[in-house]
């Protein structure tokens, strides 16, 4: 996959420098100049469509998380997967670190993320349906609908290999089976094989997965978020000067983000992502040079945004390691759960040979 990654950055770099001089730097940055300061509104409003993705999350942890932090650890995995140059799945190991620090079961944590991605999954193919069904309703001609029938088999064929991922996950025992082999490979005493239980991990996967009415509530806060960050697309397009129909911005956000997923192997889909923008966008009647303003526009967005995600994970890591070595309660651990942890060690301290003296205090539940 790295060789991939390696092959697949310069390609993007060479798609949009392409588009760059094809569309004229100039005409380009005239159309976002006159739009104006008033686009970087776009940046704070991307909190809102991860808001409902937190809420997703959240369910199926069953709330043990606030909002708020799975919401700010919504938007670092987001960062990590589109900025930083990792297999699709950097954000997600990211993700399950960052939730550990409020949800202490690795087990349930991992399970929750991993169904989360089963049901983008499901989210990102009927968003796509919903994107091809609008195109057909709002183009007619033969070279649009060759394009969308494209789309439409693209997705066709991709769809057995997540669906056979999910059969294989509720079969049950593909965890313990990758547990065991490689235990076999490394040793077990080796420090990865630390804290696994792929035993675990497949009955808490079953129990998640088994909810039907829990994973129907996920999908649709996923969904929801999808269909909200589509109004990105129609609100920066009104600010370029050039404003589409609500279902014409749901159309371009939804194969845009088909095409930009099927291009995993291309880091943060540099230069994939803006030739879907522009062709998809010029479907609509939006000039090349609004078009690509738009793509751009997108994609200063997403820099922004995740680059401050990346900092505010930084600074959380660097605060919690500071209180770790001064001693006090880890960032995200209640200071009732560190007291507790200390007892022990504590209750050993100048203790008789008969055992240490309790009273009251130790029979306190914290």
């Amino acid at each position: 996959m790295k060789w991939l990654q390696w092959l697949g950055l310069p390609l993007g770099i060479a798609i949009l420098i392409g588009l760059v001089v094809h569309n004229g730097a100039h005409d380009v940055l005239r159309v976002i100049g006159t739009a104006g300061p008033v686009l970087l509104w776009l940046v704070p409003f991307h909190a809102l469509p991860l808001l409902l993705d937190a809420q997703a999350w959240r369910l199926l942890l069953d709330k043990r998380a606030p909002l708020t932090f799975l919401w700010w650890t919504a938007t670092v995995r987001e960062a990590v997967n589109r900025l930083l140059p990792v297999v699709g799945v950097g954000g997600e190991l990211v993700g399950i670190r960052l939730a550990r620090w409020k949800v202490r079961n690795a087990s349930e944590v991992t399970a929750s993320v991993i169904v989360e991605v089963f049901v983008t999954i499901a989210v990102q193919y009927a968003f796509s349906a919903l994107g091809v069904v609008l195109i057909v309703a709002a183009t007619g001609d033969g070279g649009s609908l060759r394009t969308i029938v494209t789309v439409a088999l693209a997705l066709l064929l991709s769809a057995p290999l997540p669906v056979l991922a999910v059969f294989l996950v509720r079969r049950g025992g593909v965890f313990h089976a990758i547990e065991r082999w490689a235990a076999r490979l490394l040793g077990t005493e080796n420090p990865l094989m630390q804290g696994l239980d792929g035993k675990q991990l497949d009955a808490d996967l079953d129990a998640l997965m088994s909810r039907t009415g829990l994973m129907f509530r996920a999908f649709f806060w996923q969904l929801g978020g999808y269909m909200l960050g589509a109004f990105e697309t129609w609100w920066a397009l009104a600010l370029l000067g050039h404003p589409v129909t609500v279902g014409d911005a749901l159309a371009i956000e939804a194969i845009t983000q088909a095409v930009r997923h099927a291009a995993f192997m291309v880091p943060a889909g540099l230069g994939v992502q803006e030739v879907a923008v522009v062709l998809l966008a010029q479907l609509f009647g939006v000039s090349q040079e609004v078009a690509f303003s738009l793509a751009l526009v997108k994609r200063m967005r997403e820099v922004v945004f995740g680059v401050l995600a990346l900092i505010s994970w930084q600074v959380a890591e660097i605060v919690r390691t500071r209180r770790a070595v001064r001693g006090e309660a880890p960032l995200g651990v209640q200071p009732g759960a560190q007291r507790d942890a200390k007892l022990p060690a504590v209750a050993t301290v100048g203790a008789s040979p008969r055992g240490p003296k309790r009273g009251p205090q130790h029979d306190q539940v914290h």
